[in-house]
């Protein structure tokens, strides 16, 4: 089983990923990660995590998601997306953006986990 990377910091607007340059938003998974770039799928703080961003998690067979709602819990989830990780049997956790980076640190310790971070409001 590929390990996900942990993460090392987290401030605002700026997190360190283990083998990774650092950067503002991540998406991490079993075996690494990369920038999350909002503007690939249309993400905006409303609706919030569209489907289209928990897909490279679930392509790299993440098991159990975090997703951060950012610093200040702006970041909203879409229905559909908690719909489509249940469909799939994921287990998701949802927590402002420090809990989501303890919870995954944890949660990566023992199996395949991906998570969505974001690091300002």
């Amino acid at each position: 089983m590929q390990r996900s990377p942990r993460i090392e910091s987290v401030s605002w607007g700026r997190m360190e990923v283990e083998g990774l340059p650092a950067g503002k938003d991540f998406k991490l998974y079993p075996g690494g990660g990369r920038a999350w770039d909002w503007n690939e799928t249309g993400t905006r703080h409303d609706p919030g995590i569209q489907p289209a961003d928990v897909q490279d998690l679930l392509d790299h067979g993440a098991t159990t998601v975090v997703l951060s709602r950012g610093m200040e819990n702006r970041l909203s989830v879409d229905p559909a997306t908690l719909q489509l990780l249940r469909e799939r049997d994921v287990t998701v956790h949802e927590a402002e953006t420090t809990e989501a980076v303890r919870l995954y640190n944890e949660l990566a310790e023992s199996g395949p986990v991906g998570g969505l971070f974001h690091s300002t409001c």
